[in-house]
């Protein structure tokens, strides 16, 4: 066992990976819960994920050399079985080239199944992101750069649904409720999918930067009213509430460069986390108690919104996760670093 932390002041956390850090991951399991997962961001084949621990009464980072596993090619999403019973199994999914699940153990991480959707094929299609829901834990909703997002049925390791989603790849999907999902692409939209009706899908938002891609999407589980999506290269976190679709709810625009991710709280579904090429990560209120905050709504309004809090680090930001678990954590990742900021 050994141990690797950094102090940087108080409320701020910070591990050392040997590599640059890309995707990041909470554990959701009551027993497990300051732990996380780190992907590298690496241009060879072969690259990592690494299973760090956080300990809250030390303030210190543990990892265990046998809890790092090879991964083919960068992973672009992590996520833990997305409940906290701990009778649930211990598996954490990756993505990449393929989904795959991995089993958990004390002393060792092992390739439970690889999902590959496109057998008849010698070549796979990248993924480029998934989601896996509280609320439907065998089901996992894949995107795909062959314009696909793929529903599987983890259990049977069985495709559940195949749709063509969009007219360029698609470059994330999230889960809003049982059977429905959104999904954004190169295309420029945003596209609501019901699966008891395979055939249509609802476009909600379309980017107001002419064949501008939309790169990252989240829908609010806390309240599923609320989705947030960022366009390429744009500076701003676009929300939207799907109940009056097109015309974006607000605009964050306070970030002085590319945002990379965004995170919304998933205790109460009123913040979002959003981080950047500025080093800056920006915390902002969205929804008040009694709904939508009354100085977001008026003509003009949305660009004047400013972030509850703002963080700034050493270098541009990739990811950030909120822990699902401790609603005042949130991990960050740039360069090398894991950095977990208590709010």
């Amino acid at each position: 066992m050994q141990s690797s932390s950094e102090k940087r002041s108080p409320g701020i956390y910070t591990y050392i990976a040997q590599w640059p850090i890309y995707s990041l991951a909470w554990s959701v399991r009551h027993d497990k819960k300051s732990r996380l997962a780190i992907g590298s961001f690496l241009e060879d084949y072969s690259n990592k994920v690494e299973i760090v621990q956080f300990n809250r009464d030390t303030s210190d980072f543990t990892t265990d050399s046998r809890l790092i596993f090879d991964h083919p090619y960068s992973p672009t999403n992590l996520k833990f079985f997305p409940s906290e019973d701990a009778a649930n199994p211990d598996i954490i999914a990756t993505s990449g080239d393929y989904l795959r699940m991995w089993q958990i153990h004390d002393d060792r991480i092992e390739l439970k199944s690889l999902l590959n959707g496109n057998k008849n094929s010698e070549f796979s299609s990248a993924i480029t992101s998934f989601d896996w829901a509280d609320f439907d834990v065998h089901r996992v909703a894949t995107s795909s750069v062959d314009t696909t997002c793929v529903i599987w049925d983890i259990e049977k390791e069985v495709i559940d649904a195949q749709l063509v989603a969009h007219d360029k790849e698609v470059l994330d999907i999230s889960w809003g409720a049982f059977n429905i999902f959104a999904s954004v692409s190169g295309d420029g939209s945003v596209r609501v999918f019901d699966l008891r009706n395979k055939d249509r899908s609802t476009i909600i938002y379309e980017n107001t930067m002419q064949d501008c891609p939309l790169l990252r999407l989240e829908w609010n589980k806390r309240d599923p009213r609320f989705i947030a999506t960022v366009g390429m290269d744009s500076n701003k976190v676009v929300i939207l509430d799907i109940r009056f679709p097109t015309t974006p709810l607000m605009e964050l625009c306070k970030h002085k460069a590319s945002v990379n991710a965004i995170s919304w709280s998933p205790c109460t579904g009123r913040q979002i986390c959003s981080v950047g090429d500025d080093s800056r990560a920006l915390l902002w209120e969205v929804v008040g108690k009694a709904g939508v905050r009354p100085e977001y709504s008026g003509a003009g309004a949305n660009s004047q919104v400013e972030p509850e809090m703002w963080y700034g680090s050493t270098a541009a930001i990739n990811n950030v996760r909120w822990s699902p678990a401790e609603l005042d954590w949130i991990a960050i990742a740039f360069f090398t670093k894991l950095q977990l900021l208590k709010v």
